[in-house]
Order: C-alpha cells, then structure tokens, then sequence
C-alpha cells in the first residue's frame, strides 16, 4: 500500500468510527506534511482519495472538512428486466457499429468507453519483461505451440484456477487472441445456424454481434441487476425452446455489474446440466473484485464439463496484447482445432511475456492497486451522479469490474442524450445497444475505470444537466 493509500484509509477509519465527525475541519495540507514527514503531494492525494469516496469535502479557501452525507448515492436498481423470451434472429448491425465508432475517439471524456484506462496497467514493467523475454524465445516456440498455445502460460493459468479450487488441466486450456475469440470458438463448438441461445437481458453488445455473425437466434432471459439472470425464467426457456447453448456473465456482468451468489451458480450449473445445454461463461472481469475474495466462476460447480469458461489478462493486466483463454470442458479438443483453423496461434511474444510476468509474482500486487483504484472511483460517480442527476435515477453499484448501469426517468431517450453529450465532448452507451429489440431506451452505461478528476466530475454534471432538461 501506498503512503498516500494508507494515509486515506487512517483517517476514513476515524471518520467511520466517529473520532472524526460531520463538519470537522480536517488538518491542513502544510500541517498534515510537516506532522508526518511526509511531501505535500502524498497528504493532497490521500485528501483527493477521501474525496473521491465522498468522506470529505474541499471548501474554498478553507480546506477540507468531513462531509455531512459522507456517501451520497442514488436510488439502487431493484426490479429484474421483462423482455420477450421468444427466439428471434439477431439484427444489430449498424446500430451497435455507430455507437461504438464515436466511443473511440480520444479527444472525448470516454464514459462510454468499453475499456478501462491504460494508466491503469503496467505497461512499461511489460514492456521491458518483453525486451528481456523475446532475446530468450525459441525459435521453434511458435511450432511447438501450435496447438493450444504457450505451455507454461497455460500452467500458470491452471494455478489460478487451483488457488480457487478448480481442478482446471493446462492440457484444457485453449490460449486465444483475447477472449472474444475464446467467446467466438466456443460458440461455434457447440452450435450451428439457426440454433437458439440465451442471453441475458440486457446483454453485452458482443455477444448480439457474434450471435448475428453465425445467423444464430437469441431469446432474451429476464436478469437481476444484482443477482444476475432469473432462474425460474431459464428453466422455462429450456422447456420451451430447446436453446443449443447460454451465454452468460455471473460475475460483474457487462452492463449490469452483477454478481450472481455462489449459491444460484450451483443452482444454474445444475440446471443446465439436466437439459445437457453447454454454457459459455464470459468472465473477463472476475479479477476486479472488490471484496475480500474472487468470485468462483459457474465453472466451479460444473461436474459435465459443459461449462466452457472464457477469460482473459485484456481487462486487468495488458490491453492490447490481446492474450485470452478457454477452458471449454468436454469441448477442448473441439475449441482447439477450430482455433487452429481461425488463427493458428496467439502473439507468441506476447504469451512468453505474461507468463515472465506471472512468474515473478508481481501480478496479484498490482491486481490489490488496481481494485483500490477501481472501487474508489466507483465511488466517485456515484456520488456525481447523486449530485448532478434528477431525482429518482437509479444505479446500480457493482462490488466489481468498471461499469454503472444507469436507470434514468420515464421518458428519457437515451440515444438523444447519447448524441447531445458526443456534441459536447462527452460519450456514453446509451441501453438500447445492449439488447437484441432496442430496449432499454432510458438507460446509459458509464465506464468508471478512468481516473477521476476535475474534468470527469464536470462531464457527469454536464450529463445531468441533459438528463434534467430532457426530463
């Protein structure tokens, strides 16, 4: 932990133990620095830390004082979502495509974004275990791992599945160029066109995408904002309609934040067990918990091997490097020779150098930062949006990943809001963008996963101020 980390996290103790009370002036910068023998900037990072997490408020000219509502937050998300569970086929097309192309410009405020920062990441620590990794390769390296990908990668990836619990063989694993094709391989593993597969309403956009890439059909299955997909409204779907696969999220679900109970998992796995249905589980963000423990996947309680669990180090370690996995069960051979097929192999550059990484034990350090970041700047929005937004919008607030889901008031139409903010430097992922029929048309998705500063606080207040003119 940081001097400034642990600097923040002494007085959010006296404040939530009421040594420090509401209104209590807190020391100056100048006498917080000279108490501790610590630098002016470590006191102004751990002040601007207690900020962001709402326990404190700056006063011009005055200084910093302990906030009467130490965290404001809007109403929480309560009511799970009501789509139509027919089977239809998938027609996103340009109306995911058009969004997402303003998201990616970079002189925008990216609250839109799928990504998290790079400011995030380690990338010059990686950078320089690549310089001293590819001088090592062996040139046959890329031959002798053809097949599934980098062995000791693979191995090291076996033993975070062990530390949880999970019996996972790198013989298994299936290494991948991110995990959307480790999401893509598994679906065509057990599919072919025409077949039905459920989702979760609402759903992450790249999931409709490769559902209408294979001509596939998708049935939309009501979803909790907390608990994840509806059990009872799977079971009936299974009866009815015979799906050949699911696709799901059960940790911090993409746009939700979800978090399905490790009870409700076995109950899931069991399930589709006695309907013989595979699962593609999704699970990208697992690594970015913020409570005590990871999350297991469903994977964990799979005793079929129909789970076909897909990660990846794009969303926690190194974005851009493009390294992800499968473990697709009783599917590996299968996964394996259609990605032989595909691409032949991942950056073998790349697996050598996260495997270097991995080894020497740097990566569960930096996974405790990044948390840190994560949870506080969560925190962050949701005091802003409780601050700027009208009343009566709801939020959802993950114990996990990067995402708020945002429910705004009858009427509001996200994808105006959407071209009103881009118009102004701004961007969001309006809702109908995460469902197969254009619902969710009063919802937005906001990415917490960049730092929160002047200009982020004012581009949420910014976005409220649409929002309640629109209202």
């Amino acid at each position: 932990m940081k001097r400034y980390e642990a600097l923040a996290d002494e007085i959010a103790a006296s404040i939530l133990s009421g040594v420090l009370r509401t209104g209590d002036r807190l020391p100056s910068v100048r006498q917080t620095s000279a108490a501790r023998t610590i630098s002016a900037s470590t006191v102004f990072k751990a002040y601007y830390l207690l900020e962001a997490r709402g326990l404190i408020r700056a006063r011009e000219r005055s200084g910093y004082f302990v906030a009467a509502d130490p965290a404001p937050r809007p109403q929480p998300l309560e009511a799970s979502s009501q789509p139509d569970t027919q089977s239809i086929a998938v027609t996103v097309g340009e109306r995911v495509f058009s969004i997402l192309r303003a998201t990616m410009k970079r002189d925008v405020v990216p609250l839109g974004s799928a990504f998290p920062s790079p400011s995030l990441f380690p990338l010059q620590r990686l950078a320089r275990v690549m310089a001293s990794t590819v001088q090592k390769l062996d040139p046959r390296a890329s031959v002798d791992y053809l097949d599934q990908g980098n062995v000791p990668l693979r191995r090291q990836i076996a033993l975070r599945y062990l530390i949880d619990g999970l019996p996972v063989h790198a013989d298994e694993i299936v290494i991948t160029n991110g995990a959307m094709e480790a999401l893509n391989l598994c679906l065509a593993a057990v599919t072919q066109p025409g077949d039905a597969v459920v989702i979760e309403s609402p759903t992450f956009y790249a999931a409709l995408q490769a559902l209408e890439r294979r001509g596939l059909q998708a049935i939309e299955v009501p979803t909790h904002p907390r608990e994840g997909i509806e059990l009872s409204a799977l079971a009936a779907v299974l009866e009815r309609h015979r799906p050949r696969a699911c696709w799901l999220m059960t940790n911090f679900q993409n746009p939700l934040g979800s978090l399905m109970p490790d009870a409700k998992k076995r109950e899931l796995v069991e399930l589709l067990a006695r309907h013989e249905t595979p699962m593609i589980e999704d699970d990208v963000y697992a690594e970015l918990y913020f409570g005590e423990r990871r999350p297991v996947p469903a994977k964990a309680y799979d005793r079929h091997g129909l789970v076909m669990h897909c990660s990846s180090f794009s969303k926690c370690l190194a974005p851009g490097y493009r390294i992800g996995w499968a473990a697709p069960g009783r599917f590996a051979q299968k996964v394996a020779r259609l990605k032989l097929g595909a691409s032949l192999t991942a950056s073998v550059p790349a697996e050598a150098t996260l495997c270097a990484y991995l080894e020497k034990a740097g990566y569960d350090k930096h996974l405790r930062q990044l948390r840190l970041v994560l949870s506080t700047q969560r925190d962050a929005m949701l005091g802003a949006i409780a601050r700027h937004f009208p009343p009566g919008t709801r939020a959802t607030r993950p114990d996990g990943g990067y995402f708020l889901w945002v429910e705004l008031g009858p009427g509001i139409d996200a994808i105006d809001i959407h071209h009103k903010a881009l118009a102004l430097g701004i961007t969001v992922a309006p809702g109908p963008i995460f469902s197969l029929r254009g619902d969710f048309g009063h919802c937005l998705r906001l990415n917490y996963g960049h730092p929160w500063d002047a200009r982020m606080e004012a581009a949420l207040a910014t976005l409220g101020s649409l929002v309640a003119a629109a209202t």
